[in-house]
């Protein structure tokens, strides 16, 4: 129901954007977020979207660099990351998620629906 696209190896300093289309169900009403994971380590929060856009939050690690941006289509919604100014640090898969409260949701337990994943390889 949720598949992200557009993950690829990119050099430092450079952009990539992310897409996850969500079908299947109404998703529109969903606060929808990105989280990534490196190799041993556990879901880390990236950014959030309220449903109408209005709130989005982002971890310190990514403000200023990153963006998050939904299209709340008739069927599908479709939910962005625009990365900028990218770091070796940012090197891990990327996931979509949603989850059918609002408020700032940062855990990843806390989400119901998972894509599932997209890789991002940043070289130095």
């Amino acid at each position: 129901q949720l598949q992200a696209s557009g993950g690829g190896l990119v050099q430092a300093g450079g952009s990539l954007r992310l897409s996850c289309a969500a079908s299947g169900r109404t998703f529109r009403s969903y606060t929808m977020a990105w989280f990534r994971q490196s190799p041993g380590k556990e879901h880390e929060f990236v950014a959030l979207i309220s449903w109408n856009s209005g709130t989005t939050y982002y971890a310190d690690s990514v403000k200023g660099r990153f963006t998050i941006s939904r299209d709340n289509a008739d069927n599908t919604v479709y939910l962005y990351l625009q990365m900028n100014s990218l770091q070796p640090e940012d090197t891990a898969v990327y996931y979509c998620a949603a989850r059918a409260g609002s408020g700032l949701a940062l855990r990843s337990y806390e989400y119901d629906f998972w894509g599932q994943g997209t890789l991002v390889t940043v070289s130095s």
